[in-house]
Order: structure tokens, then sequence, then C-alpha cells
């Protein structure tokens, strides 16, 4: 077997590194890549102006490097008035360790639906809520506080873009490599994949793939596009990868 991983670095190269320390054959093959967003120089200032009332989300680690990255050239910290909530545990660990704060996140699975049902999160009217994040992704949780009475703002912290790969030149080579099973970690990967690679080698190399993902929702995409043979780790980083791939 071998395990070609999607993620973008360098959680992707760093799972890479574990497996086959492991004694499995595992490639990066990273899809997307990241950049400073467009919002990012207007984050020390909006930071600011919240209160102990106010909330903050974070949606990724990559919010949290651009982010901390931005403040500390600022010469800015993290206030500690806002409440802190991260999408998951690694998120929630990448931004304790930068601001020193408690953050709250879901203990369940990594997941927008988890983290909206957080006690603290049923009572929010008249709060502001401060959601930093990429370029496009899910707008459930927006939506939802907007919903519950929340004065809801976004701050664009990164962008993904895709990479560019020649799909004939690169399912040949994973092919020829072996590859049988796959890890994609979000649905914008996932369609990314299925469209970069050509019709003959999806019918006959990457649909016939075992597929890992990190999400039910992504389950269900998967199916729609072709996937038969599909795994659901219980969670997105990279330890429950690990033990999902063993």
């Amino acid at each position: 077997m071998s395990i070609l991983v999607t993620r973008p670095s360098p959680a992707g190269e760093e799972l890479v590194s574990r497996l086959r320390t492991l004694g499995q054959v595992a490639w990066s093959f990273p899809l997307i890549e990241f950049s400073p967003g467009r919002e990012l120089a207007t984050l020390a200032s909006r930071l600011s102006a919240l209160t102990e009332n106010d909330l903050v989300f974070v949606l990724s680690q990559h919010a949290v490097t651009f982010a901390d990255a931005e403040l500390q050239q600022q010469g800015k910290s993290w206030p500690s008035l806002p409440g802190y909530f991260a999408i998951g545990r690694t998120t929630a660990l990448a931004l304790h360790t930068v601001s020193g704060f408690n953050i709250r996140y879901p203990l369940d699975r990594e997941i927008s639906e988890v983290l909206l049902q957080l006690p603290e999160l049923q009572n929010i009217a008249g709060k502001r809520a401060l959601i930093l994040r990429g370029n496009g992704g899910r707008e459930l949780i927006g939506e939802t506080l907007t919903a519950r009475g929340a004065d809801v703002d976004f701050c664009e912290c990164y962008q993904r873009s895709a990479k560019h790969y020649d799909g004939a030149e690169e399912a040949m080579r994973w092919q020829s490599r072996g590859v049988t099973t796959v890890v994609v970690t979000s649905g914008e990967m996932l369609q990314q994949l299925w469209t970069l690679i050509p019709q003959w080698y999806r019918e006959h190399w990457l649909l016939r793939c075992r597929l890992l993902v990190v999400s039910e929702r992504l389950a269900h995409l998967a199916r729609e596009l072709g996937w038969q043979d599909i795994k659901v780790a219980d969670n997105a980083d990279n330890d429950a990868l690990l033990r999902a791939l063993q």
C-alpha cells in the first residue's frame, strides 16, 4: 500500500514523515498553498475594538499563523478581553501557544456543527463576533451566530489558492508508484483532485483508491463523485489521520 497525502504544507509533509517512520510508503502532494489575506492589515484594530462581552473565532491553524505574524509586525499582542473559540484542538493549541489564553473548542469532532453546540454560544444576542478565516469556506458559523443575534464580522487572514499541476503526468506518477490510498482533508481539495485527474485515470485508478476523509460531509461528497471505498477519520489533525491509516 502506498499513501498519497494531499493536505498542504507543512502538515502534509509532517504526516508523510510520520508514516515513513512507521515503515509505510507515503508521498506528499499538496493541492493548495497559502498567502496573506486581503484584510490582514485591519486585524489589530478590529481585535482591539472588542470588549469582554465579545467573541473571537479562529477557523484554522493558518489563520493563527498569519494573524500572529501580522500582530507581531505591528508590535501588538492578542487582546485578553474577548472570549476565544477555535474549530478544533490543533487550532486551539496553536492559538494558546501564541496568546497564552484559554481557548474553547469542541472536544468531540472538529467541525462547525459541534463548535456551535458549545453552551457558551447559545445565548449570544448583542455580542460582537469576529471570525478569523481564509477566503471562501463554509458560511455555517457566521450564519448561525447571526441567527442567534450576534453582530458578526469576518477577517480574511489568509488566502488559499490551488497549486497547478499537469493532471495526466501526476496520475501516471502516482499510479506507477502504487498509490492505493489517498488522504483529503477538505471538500475544496477533493473537488480539485477529481477535476485535475483526467477521466481515464480517474476511472481506472483514482476512484478505485481507498479515500480517507475527515467528516461525514466529505464522505457524502466523495460518494457523489464516484468513490466507494471511503473511511472517515475521527478528527482532522495528523494524529487522527495516522490512527485511521494504521
